[in-house]
């Protein structure tokens, strides 16, 4: 038995490719094992409603390995929090809250997107905190699919041109709130995306052993993390087949 973890696939209906290569992951999958998509696993989400972006397709594989005994576990990213639970739901998808902590073969694993972590970047934390609110979640929903498709459209073109002007290191993870959070969960690893700079990082919290693992994006690659008993390793989709 495995467990996988993904993140950042950004499936968008523009890149194809990457759409049949996580259907492909899924058929590598065996009944026993595990799958957790941590976050922004599509490029973007309006709603819902959009079914220009839905790719039911994909969903709909989720859906088909779950029936056949595999369990399926979905966080939310910067990207995706605008699906709603019930549309996971009815795909197989158990909402998981971020963080959220597993026993992971007698580890206590503490699961993220990752965005969180990303203290020192401000700006980007204010803009979370308005658009996580369900009351702003709510009137944006409520409005035409059309006007909702502008104001994403403007929201990524005003992110793109603020990430040029940003240092590297302002939008990858604080060291600090890495140890505040895992000290608060009582976790000694912790497993997230959001940053697309994968790696295995090792350090010291109260002189225990901890670990943070970093998924990578799927743009130009399949970044995957397989555990079993044995250990674990980041892979790619032509490392598994």
């Amino acid at each position: 038995m495995s467990t996988y973890f993904i993140s950042d696939l950004h499936l968008d209906p523009q890149r194809p490719a990457s759409s049949r290569a996580f259907v492909d992951l899924l058929g590598q999958i065996h009944p026993t094992d595990k799958l957790y998509i941590l976050g922004d696993f599509v490029e973007y989400w309006l709603g819902d409603d959009d079914n220009e972006h839905q790719q039911e397709s994909v969903f709909t594989s989720i859906a088909t390995l779950n029936r056949s005994g595999t369990p399926v576990y979905f966080v939310y990213g910067n990207r995706d929090f605008l699906i709603r639970e019930n549309y996971l739901q009815r795909f197989g998808m158990e909402l998981l809250p971020d963080p959220a902590v597993i026993d992971l073969y007698g580890q206590r694993t503490l699961l993220m997107h990752g965005d969180l972590l990303c203290t020192d970047d401000s700006d980007y934390q204010n803009f979370r905190n308005m658009v996580r609110n369900p009351k702003w979640q709510s009137q944006f929903l409520a409005k035409p699919l059309q006007e909702r498709r502008s104001i994403v459209t403007g929201l990524r073109q005003t992110s793109q041109q603020a990430m040029q002007k940003k240092l590297e290191h302002i939008m990858d993870v604080n060291q600090q709130t890495v140890e505040d959070i895992m000290r608060k969960y009582n976790a000694q690893r912790l497993i997230h995306g959001h940053t697309h700079r994968p790696g295995i990082h090792r350090f010291e919290i109260d002189k225990k052993e901890c670990e943070r693992i970093v998924l990578g994006d799927w743009y130009q690659d399949t970044s995957i993390l397989q555990f079993n008993q044995t250990g674990y390793q980041l892979l790619s989709l032509d490392q598994m087949i």
